[in-house]
């Protein structure tokens, strides 16, 4: 069995299984740029297919063709141009985390039409900046180089890819496999589909590059590749599967009265080979991308406009109210109608442009971000939670001027919430202002989310983009009137919760309960929030958690 261990075993494994099988999609590549990316890179090679570069800013008709203005002008007939995707190629993306959802969403679209492209995608993202999550589905590999020195580079087989390609056919898969494969992709919490279908692809390409029929070893290798990254949670243990003998006992009979024939892998031989390669911060990231979805990256508000910014793609309109024209765009537009414009109107000469014809330039910016951090200080946690808040704010404040973020802290605690740090950046103006905050007393949940929503109203005012952090056990003791009253403290909370949903301010909520609270929950689902439980949270993994939700 290979070394799955080390990094660059893994993505060399992963190019020769897509060298065999361009159907498992791609390779999403994390390192920064350096002798070690350079080392893996080499190795592509080995891909079948020709080799194209893609930017973040690669244009509709760089990937999809379209008018040649030069070869039209010069012959008087419009001749159009191909595209990057006209014809199955190895697309490879540099600075992937930076690639707009237009340009990820066209990319996925291309990997999803079977036209038999590749995608290469390289991550060089910092801390949690990351490739776009219909990207990284619709690869099967991932890996991340992250802390391999050149020194630790292995040496590399090169074995023969074009005999395990010839082999891919006769290396069959039984229906039973699919079924351990969805199981399987069920306990580590993967909700696409694409990972257990990844994996019976890459175990069948395994196989056929060993030169072996599909077996346990195989199976174990490909589960290892396409479900780490993939992890939004780990199965449970042998205890607790030991607690519902009665259902395991049911399930085996059906099992065994299905009559199938087939591969019967030991279940627990492929959770091992996919838990040893799965991290708590791996799993952190990877539940705040699959409860995210697509309800916004987290990032500064975006703006567009005509006169400041990253420029968009022009488009069709009408002049005047200070907008510009983009020349080159237009004489693109109008160029295909000339030979007809001159036989409607003989007299005129020269260019004709027409209203139509007109297209006008745009650019996006973003606005800073607010990060308001909503801490439960009550009870005798308080201590431990305030502490952790005050650690995670500084680590996001040192990060803050290459991110744009501006932190704010709300307390809550007693009978009321309270702003302890107004907006700042400012990482001096802040640790002084943290150094001594108080704790101990009820839990008036609701009145931190009223706090922290006038807060977050109060920004956007500002121009600002704001999110709600919400760092709590959950156990609401304390209404919005002041009175100690359990149950209408739980209802207030979740008035709170839609009220800021109504208000489209974008939150999460962080568990730090010893065990997962339902109220909370419901919390997250009223606010349309990521909920993530971190009972052993420290200031490091509520850095991260919050980094991985409010990713650029």
């Amino acid at each position: 069995m290979p070394d799955l261990a080390c990094p660059v075993r893994r993505a060399a494994l992963a190019i020769d299984l897509l060298a065999i099988d361009p159907g498992l999609g791609g390779l999403v590549l994390r390192a920064r740029q350096g002798p070690v990316r350079q080392a893996v890179l080499d190795r592509l090679y080995r891909l079948p297919l020709p080799h194209r570069r893609l930017h973040p800013q690669t244009t509709d008709e760089t990937l999809f063709g379209g008018l040649d203005v030069e070869a039209t002008l010069g012959t008087g007939r419009v001749t159009q141009r191909d595209g990057l995707l006209s014809s199955p190629s190895t697309l490879v993306l540099g600075m992937a985390e930076r690639a707009p959802p237009a340009l990820a969403a066209r990319l996925a679209t291309a990997l999803d039409g079977g036209a038999g492209h590749i995608l290469v995608a390289l991550d060089e993202g910092i801390d949690e900046e990351s490739c776009a999550a219909a990207l990284c589905d619709r690869a099967a590999f991932h890996v991340d180089l992250d802390g391999v020195s050149p020194s630790d580079l292995p040496d590399l087989e090169d074995p023969d890819l074009t005999a395990a390609r010839a082999r891919l056919s006769a290396t069959p898969v039984t229906v039973d496999l699919h079924r351990q494969m969805a199981e399987l992709g069920e306990m580590f919490g993967i909700e696409s589909l694409r990972g257990p279908l990844f994996a019976i692809r890459a175990a069948r390409a395994v196989a056929a590059l060993q030169d072996v029929p599909l077996g346990t070893e195989q199976v174990e290798i490909a589960v290892a590749l396409t479900f780490a990254h993939r992890a939004t949670r780990l199965p449970e243990t042998q205890d607790q599967q030991e607690a519902e003998p009665e259902e395991q006992e049911s399930r085996e009979e059906t099992d065994a009265s299905d009559g199938r024939n087939g591969q019967e892998i030991p279940q627990e031989l492929l959770i091992e080979a996919t838990r040893a390669l799965v991290t708590p911060d791996l799993l952190d990231r990877a539940r705040i991308k699959a409860m995210r979805g697509a309800t916004g990256s987290g990032s500064g508000a975006v703006r567009k406009g005509n006169r400041r910014g990253r420029p968009l793609p022009s488009r069709p309109g009408q002049l005047g109210s200070g907008a510009r024209v983009d020349l080159v765009a237009t004489l693109r537009a109008a160029a295909p109608w000339q030979p007809l414009r001159r036989l409607s109107a003989p007299d005129r000469t020269g260019l004709q442009i027409r209203p139509p014809d007109i297209r006008l330039r745009r650019y996006e910016d973003r606005s800073d971000r607010l990060i308001i951090f909503a801490v439960d200080a009550s009870g005798s946690a308080a201590l431990a939670r305030l502490g952790e808040a005050k650690g995670a704010i500084e680590i996001l404040l040192s990060q803050a001027y290459a991110r744009r973020d501006h932190v704010s802290l709300v307390a809550f605690r007693g009978s009321d919430a309270e702003t302890l740090l107004a907006p700042t950046r400012s990482l001096v103006r802040t640790k002084r202002h943290l150094a001594d905050l108080p704790g101990g007393g009820g839990t008036p949940l609701a009145a931190g989310l009223r706090a922290a929503i006038e807060e977050a109203l109060a920004a956007k005012r500002r121009g600002l983009a704001p999110t709600v952090c919400i760092l709590t056990d959950g156990r609401a003791n304390v209404a919005l009137d002041g009175t100690a009253n359990r149950r209408q403290a739980s209802t207030d909370a979740i008035e709170m919760g839609r009220l800021a949903m109504l208000n489209g301010i974008e939150a999460l909520v962080l568990d730090c309960g010893v065990r997962p609270e339902q109220s909370l929950k419901s919390l997250a689902q009223a606010m349309g929030a990521p909920y993530l439980p971190l009972p052993r949270a420290n200031a490091e993994r509520v850095s991260n958690a919050v980094s991985a939700a409010l990713r650029d």
